[in-house]
């Protein structure tokens, strides 16, 4: 999607095809949430694709995203009576990455039950954004993205995959390693984040649990940190 296409669609309805199920929105509401993957998507960051008829097309739950499109346009989480997908609506608020959606849904989740001859593996992946007090909307001054783990071959993958971003690496506790991206512009935490979850999630990795921190360390600057810890089941005769 090009930018120039963006500007012209300000205005217009915007149709997409989420798992087979057509909806129609604004452009604004689609990116209400800048820092969202629908966010990142409709303002050209990142790639997108169409179907056929000329719908945008995402590979998720169609029936869903109906409770997702609705969010975006009320900032309200509204559920029918005796609603009983909650488990999975937060599957698709931690897709999208929609913090305050998952706020609403509640956090933490439950523990992930695994047979007794398995243990988890985990990622830990953390976004610290500078925010100015004084401009309107408030702005992002600079942000880094952290990803922690013990898992060698994540490592290894993250070092070999993401070789145009500067980072930075650190032994930390329990003989895990840290990889630091930046600091960067909000533009390029953006994409970058939105390629790590991906990576992170094709490795086998689910989201366990997500929670975020504000912190106030001056008189015109905000802290706010994102924490997203992954989990994946791995057969002890395997380690």
């Amino acid at each position: 999607m090009e930018n120039g296409d963006l500007g012209h669609m300000m205005g217009e309805p915007v149709s997409l095809n989420v798992g087979g199920c057509v909806y129609s929105t604004s452009l604004s509401t689609l990116r209400r949430y800048p820092d969202s993957l629908l966010g990142a998507m409709f303002r050209g960051d990142l790639p997108t694709v169409k179907d056929s008829r000329g719908n945008y097309f995402i590979d998720r739950d169609g029936p869903l995203f109906r409770y997702i499109l609705n969010f975006l346009r009320s900032s309200e989480l509204t559920l029918p009576c005796g609603f009983k997908e909650t488990a999975l609506l937060r599957k698709e608020a931690d897709f999208y990455q929609i913090e305050h959606l998952i706020q609403c849904l509640g956090d933490p989740r439950p523990l992930l039950l695994y047979p007794t001859d398995t243990y988890e593996e985990v990622v830990e992946l953390s976004s610290t954004r500078k925010l100015s007090k004084y401009s309107n909307p408030v702005a992002v001054i600079i942000t880094q993205l952290t990803i922690t783990t013990k898992v060698q071959s994540v490592l290894e993958s993250v070092s070999s995959s993401f070789t145009k971003w500067t980072k930075h690496m650190m032994d930390s506790r329990d003989f895990q390693v840290s990889f630091t991206f930046g600091p960067c512009d909000y533009q390029q935490e953006v994409s970058l984040r939105v390629n790590l979850l991906e990576f992170i999630s094709k490795a086998g990795f689910a989201i366990r649990n997500t929670r975020v921190l504000h912190m106030s360390e001056r008189a015109n600057e905000n802290t706010v940190e994102h924490h997203w810890t992954f989990c994946r089941p791995v057969q002890k005769g395997d380690y």
